[in-house]
């Protein structure tokens, strides 16, 4: 497994040799090679999980919020959900080689548009070790090379991580530079970023400020992984226990990731008869909440402070909500739109048209109706696992899995033709 002891641009020029033998690999070679990196990740486990405590014992004495520790933190279970993650990405059908489409032309020539894998991928993301794996995973899978750039707060654990599955997938025949740990500074992943020759597609994982550090230097082509201001709206007609039981879940489940609420809208006229239970339950889980004026009215004592204009546009990653009242499904959907970052949204109503509105005029990469937004993720949408949510439109949007690393070529086959 290469290093920052090569050099950047020696490390990316290895992966992309690696991802020339890799675009022939057949895929019972990828899943032995994915099935051995799933057994040596449990074999390995009282490892990973010491060296996991040595970064949370040094992350500890640093300036990181409750949010990103938990995204550091590594436990048996989480272990065992990035080995069952591969697995999971091994049991998958093969995107490379799928043909997309095919026709013949008059003149007898055959066409056919086949997915190909990228080439070569780096992933640079913050606090999660477990998208060393995940990215991984989906990487070998669909036949592209991995660079990883993981925070310098995993350090111990990305680099046993990544060491654990390079020496996994080389046992089962795969090259020898597919899988890549970059350790060093925040030059590195500016640099990682400027590898246009040899790297096909860069994705950061992580919070604004790593979007915008890429964004100013980038000449490799980015899918960002981005923000998450998601909001629930509760519709005039909705079921109002489900109602609760979804924006409680939103909120409470895991409030330091992207995919939980930020904001709660609700109609005016149910206002007063579920904001009060609504919010007294999640103060009392320890959730701060901001109110517009009439969100603060209708609030039945439940402790909420006057929200600001940036509230609305906040992504805390923590045990707080902004809390707004609307008179329209149309309100609803206009506030979303202004503030949210396009990334999952989701109504509560049992009024068919105003769900489909909602579907059809919300901008964001995954849209729910009835359901928390918590589910907007690779694993649970059946994708195995997942590099990162993008919330951009071109190539990839929503959880980026093993379609989202693949793009395509045409195939034309004759017999002699030549143009007139």
């Amino acid at each position: 497994m290469a290093t920052t002891v090569a050099s950047v641009a020696d490390i990316c020029l290895e992966a992309k040799h690696a991802s020339r033998e890799l675009a022939r690999v057949d895929t019972a070679t990828k899943s032995l090679a994915l099935e051995s990196i799933a057994d040596a990740i449990q074999a390995r486990a009282e490892e990973i999980l010491e060296a996991n405590s040595a970064d949370l014992q040094a992350a500890a004495g640093g300036d990181y919020t409750t949010a990103f520790l938990d995204k550091l933190r590594l436990d048996h279970a989480r272990v065992n959900a990035m080995a069952a993650g591969v697995r999971g990405v091994m049991v998958l059908p093969d995107p490379v080689g799928e043909v997309l489409d095919g026709w013949r032309l008059a003149n007898g020539l055959d066409v056919r548009r086949v997915s190909v894998p990228l080439g070569v991928v780096a992933v640079i993301y913050e606090a999660r070790p477990n998208v060393t794996i995940d990215a991984t995973a989906l990487c070998l899978k669909s036949s592209n090379a991995i660079v990883l750039r993981g925070s310098s707060a995993a350090a111990r654990t990305n680099g046993l991580l990544a060491e654990t599955a390079s020496s996994a997938a080389r046992s089962q025949g795969i090259p020898a530079g597919a899988v890549s740990l970059v350790q060093g500074g925040h030059e590195d992943s500016a640099e990682l970023a400027t590898q246009s020759a040899t790297v096909d597609l860069i994705v950061p994982r992580g919070g604004e400020g790593l979007k915008a550090s890429l964004k100013g230097v980038a000449t490799v082509p980015v899918i960002y992984a981005a923000s998450g201001n998601c909001h629930v709206y509760v519709d005039s007609s909705a079921d109002l226990d489900s109602a609760r039981e979804i924006v409680l879940n939103a909120k409470l489940q895991r409030p330091g990731v992207c995919n939980a609420a930020e904001t709660l809208l609700v109609h005016a006229d149910i206002a007063e008869q579920f904001l009060p239970t609504a919010l007294a339950e999640l103060s009392e889980a320890g959730v701060k909440l901001h109110g517009d004026a009439r969100a603060i009215a209708a609030a039945g004592g439940a402790p909420i402070y006057e929200a600001s204009d940036e509230d609305w546009d906040t992504e805390y990653l923590a045990l707080e909500l902004a809390v707004g009242v609307v008179d329209s499904a149309e309100d609803a959907i206009a506030h979303v739109n202004s503030h949210g970052s396009g990334h999952s949204e989701a109504i509560v109503t049992s009024d068919v048209g105003n769900a489909r509105a909602f579907q059809l005029a919300v901008d964001a990469a995954c849209v729910y109706v009835n359901a928390s937004t918590r589910f907007t993720d690779g694993y649970e949408f059946g994708m195995g696992a997942e590099i990162g949510n993008s919330t951009q439109k071109l190539h990839a949007r929503g959880p980026i899995g093993l379609r989202e690393l693949c793009t395509f070529k045409y195939l034309i086959e004759g017999a002699g033709q030549i143009r007139a």
